[in-house]
């Protein structure tokens, strides 16, 4: 059975990332994948603090907080739906300080080691960006940026769902070319089609 952990990184719990997120997750969950959904903004966490112990002693974060649980989840997992609005340019504020306690997926000798994760290989990622902006030429350095760090994380297969000029809860629910994208990688990724 595939198993999904989907991260979402909206304070809305109805917006619009969280919208697509959930579609994918439903019709996952549909074709016999197991499903488990963090919502970050009712977590308790801390940002990475630079400690270095996930380098130096230990093999995972120190920190001990709700975040423990979805990083244990996100190393069982086969595929990750990570999942933000665009806020001021970038990810919002609760999924950037999530993504920075990813940094203890990475072996001590990530700078020079060409098999830097910790995490087990043949992981999928989908990555979904909601943007109030119309304008699909905006914002389009976000998504490059993450990229490259999952990628020295072992998901080598990975797709980016990106919605524009979705502005109100939910609104992205009556954008069929969007809900039919996440079914389509729902059955890709889960290995239902």
């Amino acid at each position: 059975m595939m198993k999904v952990v989907c991260v979402l990184g909206s304070p809305r719990v109805n917006g619009n990332s969280a919208t697509i997120a959930n579609r994918f997750c439903s019709t996952a969950e549909n074709g016999g994948a197991q499903v488990k959904t963090f919502v970050l903004n009712q977590l308790s966490y801390r940002g990475c603090q630079g400690c270095m112990l996930c380098k130096t002693k230990l093999d995972r974060c120190v920190l001990e907080d709700d975040l423990t649980e979805v990083l244990d989840a996100i190393r069982e997992a086969d595929v990750l739906v990570l999942a933000s609005p665009v806020y001021f340019w970038d990810v919002s504020g609760q999924t950037k300080a999530f993504f920075d306690r990813t940094f203890s997926f990475l072996t001590p000798d990530y700078l020079t080691n060409p098999n830097p994760s910790r995490l087990p290989s043949g992981k999928k990622l989908l990555f979904i960006l909601a943007q109030a902006n119309p304008d699909e030429t905006k914002f389009t350095d976000i998504a490059p940026k993450f990229d490259f760090f999952f990628r020295r994380y072992g998901f080598d297969e990975q797709h980016l769902i990106r919605a524009c000029g979705v502005r109100e809860p939910g609104e992205v629910a009556t954008r069929q070319d969007l809900m039919g994208l996440a079914d389509q990688l729902a059955e890709k990724l889960c290995g239902n089609g």
